[in-house]
């Protein structure tokens, strides 16, 4: 199965293995309760979908690669203890916590809930003397003399041996004791995932035209060649930095990241493309409603240069279409906080200053407890650090402007709030122009071609561009898709009459 249905798979599970009865067990007994093993080849997701399902059930997530481990720190060290057998004192050897065992309890403090997943990357590399330990993790779940503590469900990962020379395979009886599911790349899925992580648009815009460079594992007599979706977004961030601080992005840079010598310099040599096309045909002036002569030229351009362009209309339409998703989160949080000093003051429980120190404090102490607790993902924290400089801003509002009655201190700050909220319908008003221009420059250049079917889908498959067009509406956006889809089916309809007359 590809990374998508393996985390629903996983998903389900947890939320199997999680159900209580109506006694208040596990429905499912834990010591039926198998881990799960994944098995698939690397760089390809296993461990980003763990943190997304880990968030998406609202459970906690401690990760381990146990290579990294020696069988002290998984079992714990041992200690000699006294005991008393048959009225006789004798010394025992015991064990210290497993120091993955003591991360689990450690986790549960800090988030306060008490269920959660344990996972355990490259499982079936460990070392020869840690090999035993492991067969007895997945058969028991415990490491020395302590078990993982019940509510903890276990994901374990693996390669497959063609990968990875490490590799030991199981028996039977450990094999019995798991469920297994293997995973396989798949560039689709993985471009869904992509839109939402803000993968670079020319790394998207390349992979479109050369999925086949999407994932590859060579091993021949030059040695190991290959290129991972680990790869790919690793590439993406740094590329991102690299463009703000004027540093090149060439081969040798490239290379570092995609570590197959004729893929990297291939996307090095589309890379320079990309920005050349940039420049040729201007996308700001496109948005804004305006067709450059020389962008006319592309009707005629081969068909990777239109999905360049393509790519390029989607890559800007989606920042806006991020920031717009980003401000609405925040000044969502914003004014979530406003309800809370608005009853405050009606309570009488300080002035408007003091109420808003309390609460920068408790909500700066909320999101370094979420954060460090693995609770929430990098856009929830961005948008809950935006609603706290906002409030930040309206304590300084009110250190100027604040007439120290309840209503007044609340006016100031609603004032910053409205002033927020105006600017934000300006961008979302000048978001939805730019995409009307989009396609008004795509149908006049391809008409309702192959062209304007594939940035329909793209915008489709976006998770900002959907959200933007499901929340605001574009009236363009519903225009063609409506016309695309009729077209569509007027075509199957034609096929199928056809197909009845025997044509």
């Amino acid at each position: 199965m590809n990374i998508k249905q393996a985390k629903q798979e996983i998903i389900n599970t947890v939320q199997a293995y999680l159900t209580k009865d109506e006694t208040g067990e596990y429905a499912i007994p834990v010591e039926r309760q198998r881990p799960v093993l994944l098995i698939g080849p690397p760089g390809i997701g296993k461990t980003a979908i763990m943190e997304q399902v880990a968030q998406e059930c609202g459970i906690n997530l401690v990760s381990y690669t146990i290579t990294h481990h020696t069988r002290q720190s998984a079992i714990g060290l041992p200690f000699i203890s006294k005991k008393t057998y048959d009225g006789e004192d004798v010394s025992v050897t015991e064990y210290t916590m497993s120091e993955i065992i003591a991360s689990i309890y450690d986790q549960i403090e800090q988030s306060g809930i008490h269920e959660g997943i344990l996972f355990l990357d490259e499982i079936n590399c460990v070392s020869e003397t840690l090999a035993p330990t492991m067969l007895q993790f997945l058969q028991y779940k415990t490491f020395g003399n302590h078990r993982v503590p019940d509510g903890f469900v276990i994901v374990t990962a693996g390669n497959p041996p063609e990968y990875n020379k490490s590799v030991r395979d199981f028996d039977i009886v450990t094999y019995d004791r798991v469920k297994r599911i293997y995973i396989e790349e798949d560039f689709s899925v993985w471009k869904e995932y992509a839109y939402k992580a803000q993968i670079h648009g020319a790394i998207l815009s390349y992979l479109e035209i050369k999925k086949n460079n999407f994932y590859s594992v060579v091993s021949d007599l030059d040695g190991k060649r290959f290129v991972t979706a680990r790869g790919w977004e690793d590439l993406s961030q740094v590329m991102k930095v690299y463009e703000q601080l004027g540093f090149a992005i060439d081969y040798d840079f490239v290379v570092q990241y995609l570590q197959d010598e004729e893929i990297a310099r291939d996307f090095a040599a589309y890379y320079e493309l990309y920005n050349k096309y940039k420049n040729i045909y201007r996308i700001p002036e496109i948005l804004e409603g305006s067709i450059p002569e020389n962008s006319m030229t592309i009707k005629n351009a081969p068909f990777d240069e239109k999905l360049s362009l393509l790519g390029l209309l989607l890559d800007s339409l989606g920042q806006e279409f991020i920031s717009y998703y980003r401000k609405k989160a925040a000044q969502e949080a914003f004014f979530e906080q406003l309800g809370f000093l608005r009853s405050d003051l009606k309570e009488g429980r300080g002035s408007g200053k003091e109420i808003l120190e309390r609460q920068i404090s408790s909500y700066d102490t909320m999101i370094t407890h979420r954060k460090k607790a693995g609770m929430i993902d990098r856009e929830q924290e961005k948008a809950m650090c935006a609603a706290l400089q906002a409030m930040n801003d309206c304590l300084t509002a009110l250190a100027v402007e604040g007439t120290g009655d309840a209503k007044g201190d609340f006016l100031c700050v609603k004032k910053l709030f409205d002033e927020r909220e105006q600017i934000r319908q300006k961008e979302i008003s000048d978001a939805g122009r730019h995409l009307t221009h989009a396609f008004e420059f795509l149908a006049r250049v391809f008409g309702e071609g192959q062209e304007m079917v594939i940035f329909l889908s793209e915008l489709s498959a976006g998770y900002y561009s959907l959200k933007f067009v499901s929340e605001c509406g574009n009236d363009a956006y519903y225009k063609y898709n409506k016309l695309l889809l009729l077209k569509e089916r007027t075509q199957e309809l034609k096929d199928e009459a056809m197909e009845l007359l025997g044509l």
